[in-house]
């Protein structure tokens, strides 16, 4: 029962929001479960990055950023490849220069959570700079920050320093 109470008060909470900031924060946490759906799988420490994020970016508390993660999984898990494009295009349209790079970075954050960035996480996160019209000098520039995460670099240096 207080669980119940809890979560209508946590809804209760989210549906106060300006439809504004609940766009950006729907849209903000459905990029960031695609990014961490790139490679099929949402690890629960992805979860709980998402979360974080949400709080830092989103100014939730941890009860709301749980509720809205778990929407975004939802979405992302049934709406997936149709969706993707349009949330990100919509994202871009109403978010700043800013909030645009902001997310992109996040999208690495996120696709890093196990020490690796795969071929197809960057790959989707490339996609995701694209539809969000990051510049490419803008997402080369963020992608930097993360060199030693993406696997092909990783698996590089293993056989340079196996030779």
């Amino acid at each position: 029962m207080t669980l119940v109470v809890e979560r209508r008060e946590i809804v209760g909470r989210l549906e106060a929001l300006p439809p504004e900031q609940a766009r950006y924060l729907a849209g903000f946490a459905y990029i960031l479960s695609r990014a961490a759906n790139a490679d099929l799988a949402v690890t629960d420490d992805e979860t709980r990055l998402m979360e974080q994020l949400l709080e830092e970016y989103g100014s939730l508390d941890e009860g709301q950023a749980v509720l809205v993660v778990q929407i975004a999984k939802l979405q992302e898990t049934l709406y997936g490849s149709t969706e993707d494009y349009l949330v990100t295009r919509e994202f871009a349209r109403t978010a700043t220069d800013e909030q645009r790079r902001a997310l992109l970075r996040c999208c690495f954050l996120i696709t890093a959570t196990d020490d690796t960035i795969t071929a197809e996480e960057a790959s989707v996160v490339n996609e995701i700079a694209r539809e969000l019209g990051v510049d490419r000098s803008v997402l080369n520039s963020i992608r930097e920050e993360f060199v030693d995460k993406l696997s092909v670099i990783q698996r590089m240096r293993r056989e340079a320093a196996a030779s």
